[in-house]
């Protein structure tokens, strides 16, 4: 029998690190050995260093390499806020402006002002000041600055030499970007491809014009579904005044984009205004749930007052009222499964047209009726076995009442199924987000039409036929 073959283990590297790190050797031989290590794999054992292991080896790294390592801590504004204003600028001015930004914001605006105070470089402090000038759902303020850009009249000699000298600041270099004399942006070029170019060869024959891009004031939500379609390791961000080049979303910037879009959508279809963090407080939590809360109360109690519509049903039919929670509860899962569907779909393709949206809607309609149909046969079965059994009903009663529960159940399923795609559809011809379409909120519209439609059945076909 052929031995199987063993797959390396994945390293955790927190043991070796802190091993180093408190090893007692000189400042020099510990740097040169941390730099062995990726700063995210340091940034993790950062938390459990005592505050005078940290500052021992912010002194051996510089600002230069702590600021390599502060980019990647979950908690970096209370690191920064530990220090005094100098130290915490000394620290921000070598990161990217992306990530200085993201630091500064978790600092309190007091702090955040003095350490901005102290911030010497005008390049890395107007970049900041560009980047937070924009609103958080725009492109503009995730950009990064990191990034190479080459004129339009370059030779490749002079790209090369361009690309040599900045590669050392901008670690951004599989992508260099083109522009006109006057900053606007003109294309792209792949790094492999000038690499292997000639010296005599034309530039523009590299470029590609075509390059995919957003400008500066697009808003995420709108935009990240296209921008994730391209697999780009840099997508140029653009001024929407005058063309010119700004920034630069990243391949990491996208996928942290795309899970926070998912998450947001997650909380708005658990009915909540936003997505709760593990950090915030009591007070914070409960603020996001309540207001749909009370908003589901209300229409609650709308169920609540038609069933009290149909009290001389259930005063002379009390049996009908064990199944209502069967209906209440299959349309309810047929229109999260419907809404889920919908919400995906129009999220993966922005620009579907109202033909392809009405196709949607057919489909998710076909779809409840015949699961509706299969489901509904299989509850009349049911509940006519279980009244046989355990009631002591007739046969045309017992049959009456088990066609009830399931010509409910399908007729329940397919409403459900036709306001879990519809809804979210509706809401997004109007311009709001579809994820408010929650799985509370459909649930309690088809709860609404479950109970409508169940004893409206059982009035008919029991009580007066």
């Amino acid at each position: 029998m052929e031995e199987e073959k063993l797959l390396p283990e994945r390293q955790d590297y927190s043991a070796e690190i802190l091993g180093i790190i408190r090893s007692g050797l000189g400042p020099e031989e510990i740097r040169e050995q941390l730099l062995e290590y990726h700063e995210n794999d340091i940034a993790g054992v950062f938390e459990e260093l005592e505050f005078e292991e940290q500052e021992w080896l912010r002194r051996i790294l510089g600002s230069e390499g702590m600021s390599e390592i502060v980019s990647f801590l979950d908690d970096a504004g209370e690191y920064l806020s530990e220090l005094n204003a100098e130290e915490a600028a000394d620290i921000i001015e070598q990161m990217d402006a992306d990530d200085a930004v993201e630091a500064l914001e978790e600092l309190d605006e007091e702090t955040r002002n003095e350490v901005l105070e102290f911030i010497d470089d005008e390049e890395i402090k107007e970049e900041i000041q560009l980047i937070t000038s924009y609103e958080d759902d725009e492109f503009g303020s995730r950009m990064s600055t990191n990034f190479i850009a080459v004129k339009r009249s370059f030779t490749i000699k002079e790209t090369m030499k361009t690309l040599v000298e900045e590669a050392a600041e901008n670690d951004n270099i599989y992508t260099i970007f083109v522009v006109d004399e006057d900053g606007s942006f003109y294309g792209a070029i792949d790094l492999k491809d000038l690499i292997v170019a000639r010296s005599n060869v034309e530039l523009e024959s590299l470029i590609y014009n075509t390059f995919p891009f957003v400008y500066d004031k697009d808003i995420i939500s709108e935009n990240i579904e296209r921008l994730r379609g391209y697999s780009e390791n840099l997508i140029p961000v653009i001024s929407s005044e005058d063309k010119t080049l700004l920034g630069v979303i990243t391949s990491t910037d996208i996928i942290e984009l795309v899970d926070e879009e998912i998450s947001d959508d997650y909380a708005k279809l658990a009915a909540m205004s936003a997505e709760q963090e593990p950090d915030e407080t009591l007070f914070e939590s409960m603020k996001k749930r309540v207001p749909w809360l009370i908003a589901l109360l209300f229409m609650g109690l709308v169920v609540s007052a038609v069933v009290g519509l149909f009290e001389g049903v259930v005063d002379a039919l009390p049996m009908i009222v064990s199944f209502q929670s069967l209906i209440l509860g299959m349309a309810g899962n047929v229109g999260t499964q419907s809404l889920a569907v919908t919400v995906r779909a129009l999220g993966s393709n922005e620009d579907s047209s109202t033909k392809e949206q009405l196709v949607t809607i057919l489909k998710e309609v076909r779809i409840a009726v015949l699961n509706g149909l299969v489901l509904g046969t299989i509850s009349f079965a049911i509940v006519s076995a279980y009244l046989l059994i355990f009631g002591s009903y007739g046969v045309t009663f017992v049959l009456s009442a088990a066609g009830c529960v399931g010509l409910a159940m399908c007729f329940a399923m397919a409403i459900s199924g036709l306001t879990g795609a519809a809804i979210p559809i509706c809401l997004y011809r109007l311009g709001v987000d579809p994820a408010v379409a929650s799985g509370p909120l459909i649930t309690t519209i088809n709860d609404l039409v479950a109970v409508l439609s169940y004893y409206g059945l059982a009035w008919a076909l029991l009580l007066n036929l």
